[in-house]
């Protein structure tokens, strides 16, 4: 209190505005999106387990209710309904829609959230007891005791030959397939970029580059695309990926029938109208299994993040370094993004062929 009453003296309303802003462009987006969702599952969990309001700060045995609400035993509630989540709990949670799985919730979403809510008490000049002992063994234990295979975001990688029977549903010409086809080129050979980040891309994040000169062949060409700041790089650094041969000329085809200035990629109608707003990032999700539905594929097997998990699987399996991949996928972790060399390398090598 000491301290909040310091700043309160000497933070104008102004002041308290502008900070505010930094934080919102500071944190991106999607990442106030989730702080944003979690706080409101917290609290709706809250006033269902306890009929209070979300304390701030939080006691110890309210957290570790909420990791025995979220990581139970499928096989002891069986036997045992009062194990795990409440029926009321649940019930309520379900008739407001934020609950959906069926059964336990994922580890990392558990920790997502109880991350989020000590983010948020720090924020009130308050301190928690998240890095308690307690907490994290009951984490420790309950992630043990109920193991779970980790799902990817993307059931299957959208490799080059997926993105082939992709862009063949594209080539009628209309309006809306010469924009997905230039979502899909451009998510994948950039980098497999996330879908927020295509779905924000603006004209002004992109730049002409000279031609690349190929012998026995026109020179192709070339586009730099200024990510600016994104989930993985500094907030004072911009990214930079490129384009070559033809992902470019797929997206000039689509500017060509746009009119290229401010948001790419827009909405288009049923009549054919291109709109001035920019497509929600869900939407880019969308497209994907759209095209993959109409490819003969199973839409539920694939997403935006496909393109991602792809781009690096294909390089994989094309031999390409994995500094050099990464160069242009903008991944941070080696760890993260040697997952998908090791999964190409395993999957054909002579290990997993011994009675093939």
């Amino acid at each position: 209190m000491e301290r909040r009453d310091e700043l309160a003296e000497l933070l104008t309303d102004q002041d308290v505005e502008t900070l505010r802003h930094l934080v919102n462009e500071g944190m991106g987006e999607n990442t106030l999106r989730a702080l944003t969702s979690d706080l409101a599952y917290l609290q709706a969990w809250s006033l269902a387990a306890t009929g209070t309001s979300l304390p701030w700060p939080a006691p110890e045995a309210m957290l570790l209710k909420f990791v025995a609400h979220h990581l139970w035993d499928p096989a002891k509630r069986t036997d045992d309904p009062n194990h795990g989540m409440p029926a009321d709990v649940e019930t309520s949670l379900r008739d407001q829609r934020f609950l959906k799985v069926l059964g336990p919730h994922a580890p990392d979403t558990v920790r997502r959230r109880l991350a989020t809510w000590s983010t948020l008490t720090k924020w009130r000049g308050l301190s928690g007891t998240f890095s308690s002992p307690a907490l994290k063994s009951a984490i420790r234990l309950a992630v043990r005791a109920t193991p779970r295979p980790r799902k990817r975001k993307s059931a299957k990688a959208v490799t080059a030959d997926v993105l082939a029977k992709m862009l063949a549903t594209c080539a009628s010409g209309n309006l809306r397939d010469l924009r997905d086809r230039a979502i899909l080129m451009v998510a994948f050979a950039s980098g497999g970029r996330r879908r927020s980040e295509i779905a924000g891309l603006r004209v002004e994040q992109l730049t002409k580059e000279a031609p690349i000169a190929v012998s026995d062949s026109p020179p192709l060409p070339s586009l730099a695309i200024h990510l600016g700041r994104t989930k993985t790089s500094g907030a004072d650094h911009d990214e930079v990926v490129y384009l070559t041969g033809r992902p470019v000329e797929a997206l000039d085809a689509w500017f060509a029938a746009s009119n290229d200035t401010g948001v790419v990629f827009r909405k288009v109608d049923r009549w054919g109208n291109v709109s001035k707003r920019a497509l929600e990032p869900s939407a880019i999700n969308a497209i994907v299994k759209q095209r993959a539905e109409m490819a003969g594929l199973q839409p539920r097997e694939f997403s935006a993040h496909g393109l991602r998990s792809g781009y690096l699987t294909e390089a994989a399996n094309r031999g390409i370094p994995l500094p050099e991949a990464m160069e242009q996928s903008r991944h941070r972790s080696v760890q993260q993004a040697s997952s998908y060399y090791n999964n190409a390398t395993r999957r054909s090598g002579k290990a997993a062929r011994m009675l093939s």
